[in-house]
């Protein structure tokens, strides 16, 4: 009984043994082949079987060999080789996360940011398809193939993130150095003319109005503004301007300081500021309410960005939604956070980056912030000139969007020179001004060309 039951489960091998070298045989030697049935499997010489089966592996070799050059070809390594850029992108990426980690430039913007950069700068991963938001426009129709970070970007590009931090960084602000010194209203107007005087600048060099707009908007220092303007104009633009504005923000540490001490004295930056009245909760309740309703009604194009900053410090001021208020300093602020961060990262791909237009972008960036950051240091010192109480030129660069940085870097810029000088709270009166007033200048650039 054994014997027969070996003997058919020899039968089954060599019908399966025959099947294989017949398919694995080419198809022009497969039409020589006679069709045979089970009953003449059974009387093959074993012999002739095994010598078949040797010329199987032969083919297969060759297959392998095919299949491992492929596979090497389509790795991100030979891409890399093909295509330069890919490695310059991946080495700023670098820089960037050595200058968050290692130097601390405000780490939780510049962090994410580098880390969404080399993520879609990875070759063949995925993560992000610059094709489904070609020419400023979202391709629904193809987002069956869309990657993590393109369903992450929607937040971007529907301006959904600016709105989201803009009620974190209400909540985050006391508005109480403003209202004590109204005086610092004029210093964060100042600091917009960088915005202004870079639009003109970029319609002399051949962009549009919309593109120059948006282009202007990285000079009032403030991410989220720069993002809300520029979907509404120049969408196509949005990936070179979000990463530009973002960038500058997170290196006013190393781009103001030296701006700041070229056009101030010794003495001017030692100057001694008097102790700000204090500011009574009613003040502080209804100054949120006040702007929001007078600047809505002035520029109604500007309202989702006031009236979302003043929202976020009426629930930190009013005293009566504290939970809400803790949750959108905390958790609704860092996780918009690290999702602006990694998409606008995203946005920096190769071909997107490293071309003239985006190069030039950049570079009128850093100059809008240079000239935004001395509109306020120069009107200070104009105002020094009638004022009887003298005005520390340094909290007008502050009068820049980047809030609380540009206050931080001038305390450390006026400490430098007096020791016992503090100079952080006189300098927060002009960066929430600063605040306001890039979003009144988003809100003006719209209503003229929106």
């Amino acid at each position: 009984m054994k014997k027969v039951i070996i003997m058919r489960h020899l039968k089954y091998l060599l019908l399966i043994v025959a099947s294989i070298v017949t398919f694995s045989m080419p198809l022009a030697a497969q039409k020589e082949v006679l069709p045979i049935d089970s009953s003449e499997v059974i009387a093959v010489n074993p012999d002739s079987v095994a010598v078949s089966a040797t010329e199987a592996p032969m083919e297969a070799n060759i297959n392998v060999g095919d299949s491992l050059v492929e596979f090497l070809d389509g790795t991100g390594f030979a891409m890399i080789a093909r295509n330069w850029k890919i490695l310059v992108m991946l080495l700023i990426s670098f820089l960037l996360l050595y200058l968050a980690i290692v130097k601390k430039f405000e780490p939780l913007l510049l962090l994410p940011i580098a880390f969404g950069m080399m993520l879609t700068n990875l070759p063949g991963a995925g993560l992000f398809t610059p094709d489904l938001f070609a020419n400023g426009t979202v391709h629904w129709e193809q987002f069956a193939h869309a990657g993590l970070l393109d369903y992450l970007y929607l937040g971007v590009k529907l301006g959904i993130y600016p709105c989201l931090i803009f009620i974190g960084v209400g909540a985050m602000t006391d508005f109480g150095p403003l209202i004590a010194n109204p005086k610092s209203l004029l210093l964060g107007a100042a600091a917009q003319i960088g915005i202004f005087a870079t639009y003109l600048g970029a319609i002399a060099l051949g962009f549009l109005p919309h593109e120059a707009a948006s282009i202007g908007i990285i000079g009032g220092a403030d991410g989220p503004t720069a993002i809300f303007l520029t979907s509404k104009l120049a969408p196509e633009l949005l990936g070179p301007i979000a990463v530009a504005a973002y960038s500058y923000m997170a290196l006013v540490p190393v781009i103001q300081p030296p701006i700041m001490r070229a056009l101030t004295t010794k003495k001017e930056r030692a100057i001694t500021m008097k102790q700000l009245r204090s500011v009574s909760k009613a003040e502080k309740i209804v100054f949120p309410i006040m702007v929001a309703v007078i600047v809505s009604l002035l520029l109604p194009a500007a309202a989702p960005l006031i009236g979302c900053l003043m929202l976020g410090n009426l629930m930190r001021e009013s005293g009566v939604v504290e939970r809400l208020s803790k949750t959108v300093q905390n958790e609704l602020m860092n996780i918009t956070t690290i999702f602006l961060g990694i998409t606008v990262g995203a946005t920096a791909t190769a071909d997107a980056f490293l071309n003239m237009k985006t190069l030039m972008i950049l570079g009128m960036g850093i100059i809008a912030f240079g000239f935004g950051s001395a509109g306020g240091v120069l009107l200070a010192k104009f105002m020094n000139l009638f004022s009887k109480d003298k005005i520390n030129p340094l909290i007008g660069s502050a009068g820049v969007s980047a809030v609380p940085m540009a206050a931080r870097v001038s305390q450390v810029v006026g400490q430098e020179e007096n020791p016992g000088n503090f100079l952080l709270m006189h300098a927060m009166g002009p960066n929430v001004a600063g605040v306001i007033g890039s979003a009144v200048a988003a809100g003006i650039l719209l209503s003229m060309l929106g």
